[in-house]
């Protein structure tokens, strides 16, 4: 069973930083694609970032390109979303997300975690 845990989410104002970690077994980071979701009140769960670390393959959101930045620390078997010059509109439940590359869906999920940004 695919265990994913979020943390470092917060308060944060416009402009500002934050980095979400999402921890996970040794093989579900080295076989699942890897990604991050957020849903914002009132509005469906929305495509962050993802990668691959076994391809090296990263795709990103149009609306978060040049401000997140997905990472894995292998010798933690945690996958990193960084996340600068924050706006308000980035305001929403972040959720780290697993599938198996030949997947289409994605259906492993952890518990999310809250981001606020204030104008």
């Amino acid at each position: 069973q695919v265990q994913l845990v979020e943390s470092g989410g917060g308060l944060v104002q416009a402009g500002g930083s934050l980095r979400l970690s999402c921890a996970t077994s040794a093989y579900t980071f080295n076989t699942y694609t890897m990604g991050w979701f957020r849903q914002a009140p009132g509005k469906e769960r929305e495509f962050v970032a993802a990668s691959n670390w076994n391809t090296g393959s990263t795709t990103y959101a149009e609306s978060v390109k040049g401000r997140f930045t997905i990472s894995g620390d292998n010798a933690k078997n945690t996958v990193n979303l960084q996340m600068d010059s924050l706006k308000p509109e980035d305001t929403a439940v972040y959720y780290c997300g697993a599938r198996r590359a030949y997947e289409t869906n994605w259906s492993r999920w952890g518990q999310g975690t809250q981001v606020t940004v204030s104008s």
